[in-house]
């Protein structure tokens, strides 16, 4: 491997924004801002909306989506349509 042309990769800490977990894994992403880990050595922190923990795949939450009212407006919006041809 050629030398100084890869970016650095080390340990930094991702923290989910939604659910407040945070776990360490190793990534060359570059961030400003730090956080003091569990064996009390300061690491890159990288801040995340969704991580496996808040992911309604993962977690097997599903949000209500009002198809219904959707699914009227549509067909009142058409319906108009398809009387006057």
């Amino acid at each position: 491997m050629k030398k100084e042309i890869h970016p650095e990769y080390r340990p930094v800490v991702f923290l989910d924004t939604s659910s407040g977990a945070k776990f360490m894994t190793r990534s060359t992403i570059s961030t400003s801002e730090t956080i003091e880990w569990d064996d009390k050595k300061v690491y890159p922190l990288f801040k995340v909306e969704i991580s496996c923990v808040s992911h309604p795949f993962y977690t097997g939450k599903k949000i209500f989506v009002d198809t219904a009212g959707r699914i009227e407006r549509f067909n009142q919006k058409y319906k108009k349509k398809k009387e006057m041809v």
